[in-house]
C-alpha cells in the first residue's frame, strides 16, 4: 500500500460515516508516521487499512466501512486495497497510547482525518497479536532502525491485562534485539 491509497481510504471513510476521526488501527498506519520511502516492504504488503472510531459503541460505523469499502466491494475490486471497520478494543495497545496518535491530516484526506498509531505503539500491539506476518513486519521495522527496540520493550511493559504467558513470548522475542547488558 502507499500513502495516497492510505489517504483515499481516509477520505472515503469520512464520507460514508461522516465522522471525520478516524482511527488507523492495524499495520498501515506506519505510512501515516513514517515516510513511505523509508519504509521495508514487509510494512506496506498489506492491502487492507483496519479502521476503527473513537465513538462508536456498537460497531454501527465499522459495519458501514465494511459493507461501502471493505473486502471484496466494488471499492476493493476497483481500487485493490480496502478498509475493514474494527472496534478499538480490537488491538491490544500499550497504557497511553492515545495521548501518542500522529495526525494524518491532508488535502487528500478531506473531509476526513486519521489518527494513526505511534509505530513502537504499532509494532508493540503486532508483537501481541504474534501471527507469523506481525513478527515479520515488526522484525523489518526494527531492522529498518524505524523503531528503537528499547523504546519497543518499554512500551511492552505498559501492556495491561496481557496474560502472563504473552507477556513472557514479547519480552523474550524483544530482548534478542536489545544489547546484552555490561557485566561486573
Amino acid at each position: 500500500m502507499r500513502r495516497e491509497e492510505l489517504e483515499h481510504v481516509l477520505r472515503s471513510t469520512g464520507r460514508i460515516v461522516k465522522d471525520w476521526n478516524v482511527l488507523i488501527i492495524g499495520s498501515q498506519s506506519v505510512l501515516g508516521t513514517i515516510p513511505e520511502s523509508d519504509l521495508p516492504l514487509e510494512a506496506t504488503a498489506s492491502m487492507e487499512v483496519d479502521v476503527a472510531f473513537f465513538d462508536d459503541p456498537d460497531d454501527q460505523k465499522a459495519d458501514q466501512v465494511d459493507a461501502f469499502i471493505g473486502e471484496f466491494s466494488p471499492f476493493h475490486e476497483t481500487y485493490g486495497y480496502y478498509a475493514q471497520g474494527v472496534s478499538v478494543s480490537t488491538a491490544v495497545l500499550p497504557d497511553g497510547w492515545r495521548d501518542r496518535l500522529v495526525l494524518v491530516e491532508s488535502e487528500n484526506t478531506q473531509p476526513g482525518r486519521g489518527y494513526a498509531l505511534d509505530p513502537h505503539d504499532c509494532v508493540v500491539s503486532k508483537l501481541v497479536a504474534g501471527r507469523e506476518k506481525d513478527t515479520k513486519f515488526a522484525d523489518a521495522l526494527i531492522r529498518a532502525g524505524l523503531v528503537r527496540p528499547d523504546v519497543v520493550a518499554e512500551r511492552i511493559e505498559l501492556l495491561v491485562d496481557v496474560h502472563p504467558l504473552v507477556m513472557k513470548r514479547l519480552r523474550d522475542w524483544i530482548t534478542a534485539y536489545l544489547p546484552e547488558p555490561d557485566g561486573c
